[in-house]
């Protein structure tokens, strides 16, 4: 058969089968349903995003005013110690799409210049609800969802028309290329299955200002996805099995790559890499600073100057109370907590890495982890945001401890100088 006519069969029986595809009900049904939960993930997906920007902008306004209410009413380091300078982590411009760790993990904090680890942890996480079942976000919708339409739409290819009575017609019918007929039949419907997910996908980028090269690798992404799981389902729809055992196989296929193998394998992690909690952190932190109150003054200076020789020639403390005293058993509080504070950072990065390793044998892991990285919602971006605050925070402490330790007044204009909290540019 010369190139030209084998073209030419090719359209021939693409026309047929998108003609039969066309009359498909049960199909556009489906299609109809990826299109609607595609529509309502990134929609669900914006409304958060644009809560979350509105919720920031609103609490900046508030930082700024409140900070500026309190140096008006406060005196030098009772001011300081009444300012609180907010820090936050806006939403990428694709974090609409996958929303990860901002479910469970802060992404703004107030802090102020006393000690810092438990004001980190102690932290509003959300809903606890919502974090332990998740949020039905378009990484959730293409990771899990899907995969399901697929399996209904092409688990009975052969099987229904082996029980219709046309299977062995299509195949003499099919000039000796039957395998050409089954190809065409499931790509044609994974196509559209893909369109109808990924449409609003496109239309959302484009509303939230998504950078082309970002949105790019998501369309590459679930589109390889898509195949992934079409050809398992062509795989298995070959099957001489009736459509039954053949949609029942693909379904626990899912469940096992979907449900079992991640649930194992984080039970596995957890256990694998133990680490503390934050938790742990806070009451480390708060027993540390408590004591402070009752240890001779000159055994918190000592444990201060360890970490900061530079004051050790400032460190007299004669009064009952003085300001670097308080000041320096809230730093030694952290230096108390740094150990834990570093494990559990250390512990998440661990159990984050083995999780992108179990991935590679969960595609749909795979998939909201990728999506994830994309949208600067994965692991690695919160602990970024963490390490900002306490940037910011020791920026704080150098701001201020040169006037405290050399008792310098800390005239209202001095404040001007404050550092401010550079958060990573949204969309980046």
């Amino acid at each position: 058969m010369s190139a030209r006519s084998a073209s030419a069969s090719v359209w021939s029986a693409l026309r047929r089968e998108a003609a039969f595809l066309a009359r498909d009900r049960s199909a556009w049904a489906w299609w109809l349903v990826v299109l609607f939960l595609s529509v309502l993930a990134v929609s669900a997906g914006l409304d958060e995003v644009h809560r979350q920007k509105a919720t920031i902008a609103h609490l900046v306004e508030a930082d700024r005013a409140e900070r500026m209410a309190v140096l008006e009413t406060r005196k030098e380091w009772s001011a300081v110690y009444h300012s609180f300078h907010l820090t936050y982590d806006p939403p990428s411009e694709f974090a609409f799409a996958a929303l990860g760790r901002r479910d469970d993990a802060a992404w703004k904090h107030r802090v102020r210049m006393l000690a810092l680890e438990g004001q980190i942890h102690e932290r509003d996480a959300g809903h606890p609800v919502l974090a332990l079942v998740g949020r039905f976000d378009f990484a959730f919708f293409a990771a899990f969802v899907l995969p399901l339409v697929l399996i209904v739409l092409l688990h009975g290819l052969r099987a229904g028309e082996r029980v219709a009575g046309r299977h062995e017609l299509l195949v003499a019918t099919a000039a000796g290329d039957s395998g050409r007929l089954w190809r065409l039949r499931a790509g044609l419907r994974a196509t559209v299955v893909y369109s109808a997910a990924v449409l609003p996908l496109v239309v959302a980028a484009g509303l939230s200002g998504t950078a082309a090269p970002t949105l790019l690798a998501a369309c590459a992404l679930l589109f390889a996805y898509v195949l992934f799981w079409t050809l398992v389902c062509a795989v298995l729809a070959a099957w001489q099995q009736t459509a039954e055992v053949i949609l029942a196989t693909l379904v626990a296929l899912w469940i096992l790559l979907g449900v079992v193998v991640p649930a194992a394998g984080r039970i596995a992690i957890d256990r694998a890499v133990p680490m503390p909690s934050g938790a742990d952190i806070v009451m480390t932190q708060r027993e540390a600073v408590n004591a402070g109150w009752d240890l001779p003054k000159a055994s918190t200076m000592a444990a201060f100057v360890e970490r900061h020789p530079q004051w050790a020639a400032y460190t007299a403390v004669e009064r009952p109370f003085e300001w670097k005293w308080y000041f320096a058993f809230q730093q030694v509080g952290d230096q108390k907590a740094q150990a834990l504070s570093e494990a559990y950072t250390d512990g998440r990065m661990e159990r984050d890495r083995l999780a992108g390793w179990l991935a590679l044998v969960a595609p749909p892991v795979l998939l909201e982890r990728a999506l994830q990285v994309l949208a600067r919602t994965d692991v690695r971006a919160s602990l970024a945001y963490e390490a900002r605050v306490r940037d910011f925070h020791a920026s704080l402490r150098e701001f201020y401890y040169p006037k405290l330790f050399r008792d310098e007044r800390l005239e209202p204009a001095a404040f001007e100088g404050l550092p401010e909290f550079f958060p990573r540019a949204a969309g980046r």
